[in-house]
């Protein structure tokens, strides 16, 4: 096997991961419903105090965004808040590797690897 097709094949095996399976699409549509909804409330509602819409994003992508807040930290000092793309980045990227981790464990659970399945009607060989 060369090496663009072992590449091409666990670049495969991490968008199905991802998004190839009920529990991760349920997951990200949740997200972007939420990031909809945290949106139009930014945008287009008016408070008298600040809205805390956006916190559920933060629910959403917890723990691991919690991680690229750390890391914020150390990189920008403790006393400021760094760079907004940053945290829009930290937000999809901790979305995109929680979506990941959801699709293998539900891997793990039903017990496939993925690349080879029995289709025998008895599995134990009977």
């Amino acid at each position: 096997m060369n090496k663009t097709v072992t590449t091409t094949q666990h670049l495969r095996t991490v968008a199905r991961l991802t998004f190839g399976n009920a529990a991760s699409l349920i997951y990200l549509g949740v997200v972007a419903a939420t990031a909809v909804f945290v949106t139009v409330d930014a945008l287009f509602v008016t408070h008298e105090d600040a809205s805390f819409s956006g916190v559920w994003l933060f629910f959403l992508a917890a723990p691991t965004v919690f991680l690229f807040l750390l890391l914020d930290s150390t990189l920008w000092g403790a006393d400021s808040a760094g760079p907004d793309w940053y945290m829009y980045l930290a937000l999809i990227v901790s979305v995109l590797v929680q979506s990941f981790v959801l699709g293998w464990f539900v891997r793990l659970l039903r017990g496939g690897s993925g690349r080879t399945r029995s289709r025998s009607a008895h599995p134990q060989g009977a």
